[in-house]
Parts: C-alpha cells; structure tokens; sequence
C-alpha cells in the first residue's frame, strides 16, 4: 500500500473514531418484534415498569433478538421503585410486592429494594447496560425525595450498569447537582430540558408538552440531530407516531 492510500485509511479511521455514535429505537414495540429487531438497534422495555415479566419471556425475548447481533435493549425500572400506588399505573401489576404503602420514590425499604433486584434479574438476563428511572410529577423537588433518591443510588451497584434518571418538573440546577453527584445520567425530551451526563439518553413524547398524538417533521427531526453532539447518544420515540418517526429520523 503506498503513502497516499496509507494517509486516506489513517484519515477514515480518525473519522470514524470521531463520528457521532446514535442508537435508534422506540420505548416498547410498535410493531412485530421480528420486524423491530431487523430495523431497529434499540428498544426501551416498557413492560419490564409495569410489572415483572416471567423468565420465560424474557429468554424468548433475548432469543429473538439474535437476528440483530448490535442489538441493545434498555430496561424501565420497576414501577414499585419510583411511583406511589396511588399511580394509575399499578391498574397493570398483576401481583402483589409487600406492603403498598411502602412502594416508590426511592424509599429505604424492603418493597423498594426487592423491586430493584427484580429489575436487575431482568438487566442481566439481557445484557442490558442502561436502566431508566422515570419519576412521576409528583415526585417533587422536596428534602424527602431528594434523600431518597440520594440513598437508593449510593446503594445499589453503579460499576456494572449506567443509570439514567427522568425528572418531572425539577429544576435544571438540581437535576444537573443530582446527576453529578449520583453519578447518573439525566433522559431527557432534548426540545424541552438539557442533558446531563457522558451520555445523551432522549425520550421524545411530542410537541409542546407531553403531547403523544404528535408527528415529529422532518426539520424537528433535523433538529434533533443536532442535539446529538456527545459520543454516545440513545434516541427514543415515544409518541403514536414512533414508528413512523424513528426510521425517519434514522434516513436524516
């Protein structure tokens, strides 16, 4: 090989070393797994939040997604970790975990605790690296909560999984202090709040607000590239539309 061709590979190497890495993909399957796997490299679980799904699933899962040796899955936290059982949400647990009063934002119990080892069972079996904690509005910025969530991380495992924490309705400074502090990273909808973290972890849930019956266009998804500026960047869909929007913002 000469020198020009030598200089060209050495040229395509730094490029690729330096090209912005995004994973693509939506919370949950909007269509067959089968298809997903083949166009996807990423799901986010949503199941794995509303109840714990049997091992048997959870194996056909990961043996499904064989088709697609890059693929990745992220997991969402148990429910019982970050929500009240005053949530609407518990309409879809299908077994009882203790004692009710004990459940979510990231209390010093029993209940909450054992969540989390069910939820990691279900991180290892896939091989997962990224688990997300979504705290609902409730989950205000008050000295209780922010103890809470302070013990819960300063206790599990953070060497052997990435940790990524959405908020609602906090504050950027203290979301940014948190996420610094815990060593987490902050998902966020990159049109409405900033990211905190070695990583990019979004969750788009449509425009204005929390708005799921919106189509993301073409420059909204143009822009959203932009927001890809880190090495690593996840980048989920989680309107109506996710589908339809996911593979268009992968052809962007």
């Amino acid at each position: 090989m000469n020198k020009i061709n030598l200089e060209v590979e050495e040229i395509g190497k730094k490029k690729e070393g330096n090209a912005t890495k995004i994973k693509v993909g939506c919370c949950g399957f909007p269509t067959s797994r089968k298809k997903y796997f083949k166009e996807f490299d990423a799901v986010e679980l949503q199941n794995t939040f509303y109840s714990v799904p049997s091992f048997e699933s959870i194996q056909k899962l990961k043996e499904e997604s064989k088709i697609n040796t890059n693929f990745e899955f992220c997991i969402k936290a148990f429910q019982v970790i970050t929500h009240k059982i005053s949530s609407p949400t518990y309409r879809k647990l299908k077994e009882k975990f203790g004692n009710p009063l004990n459940y979510g934002f990231f209390q010093p119990t029993k209940e909450v605790f054992d969540a989390w080892d069910k939820t990691k069972e279900i991180v290892e079996a896939l091989n997962a690296k990224i688990i997300l904690f979504q705290t609902p509005a409730s989950f205000t910025e008050d000295e209780q909560n922010i103890k809470n969530i302070k013990e819960f991380f300063s206790s599990i495992d953070k060497k052997r999984f990435i940790f990524a924490w959405e908020a609602r309705g906090w504050s950027e400074s203290k979301r940014k202090q948190i996420c610094e502090e815990l060593e987490i990273i902050s998902a966020v909808d990159p049109f409405k709040e900033k990211a905190f973290g070695d990583i990019n972890y979004f969750r788009l849930h449509g425009l204005p607000g929390y708005n799921l019956r919106y189509t993301y266009s073409i420059e909204d998804l143009k822009k959203l590239k932009s927001f890809c500026n880190k090495k690593e960047n996840y980048v989920f869909f989680n309107n109506i539309q996710m589908l339809k929007n996911a593979i268009e913002f992968k052809r962007v």
